[in-house]
């Protein structure tokens, strides 16, 4: 993050409310490297896929976005990663979490794609533990972010992509959506997680 301040407010408010938006949460530099690294890995975007490993699928009648799984192919992606790594620390040391890693992809939205109403995690059956979102671009139109209170089909709060602004949000708690894009919308969902291992094997990502 830029400075101490704001990991004091995002920090209250992920205790307060458990989920917290702040606007120009990494440095513009950064995210100029990351959008140009979206434009470098374009033709290899894939269809987004429902579900992990063996139980994955596509349903485009759920989600119609593409993704690219960061591979630590370029120094932006190498840059983001110690952001989030700092973002994690931060975390464990004030909520005891335990958080073990983080994995994330870069998405991208054209006109008409959407992904439906979901939770990033089931209870006891996921360790993700944290999602977050950080826009990379500022669409004139659509592609908003919509949480939902918990337990409840009220809307706790509707963002609207901004380059920059980072979203985190208990994964477990939030059912989440996102609206039709107008315009193309650039942005990497992530998790953090738990340690889901059995026999001292490590839980793969995704």
């Amino acid at each position: 993050m830029n400075n101490f301040t704001a990991a004091e407010i995002y920090l209250e408010h992920i205790e307060t409310h458990g989920y917290a938006v702040i606007e120009n949460a990494i440095d513009s530099d950064l995210i100029s490297e990351l959008m140009a690294d979206c434009y470098r890995i374009n033709p290899h975007f894939s269809l987004a896929g429902i579900g992990r490993l063996n139980n994955l699928q596509i349903d485009d009648s759920v989600r119609k976005d593409k993704t690219y799984w960061f591979d630590g192919s370029s120094n932006a992606q190498l840059g983001y990663q110690q952001v989030m790594e700092a973002v994690r620390t931060t975390l464990n040391r004030n909520f005891f979490m335990g958080l073990f890693d983080y994995e994330c992809h870069y998405a991208k939205y054209t006109q008409g794609d959407f992904y439906k109403k979901h939770v990033d995690a089931f209870k006891g059956r996921s360790n993700r533990v944290f999602t977050t979102i950080l826009y990379l671009n500022s669409p004139k139109k659509g592609g908003e972010l919509v949480i939902y209170k918990p337990k409840s089909k009220d809307i706790e709060v509707v963002i609207k992509p901004t380059a920059g602004t980072l979203v985190l949000f208990e994964s477990e708690r939030f059912v989440h959506e996102v609206l039709p894009a107008f315009d193309n919308r650039y942005s990497i969902a992530g998790w953090f997680r738990k340690n889901a291992s059995i026999s001292g094997i490590i839980d793969p990502p995704r």
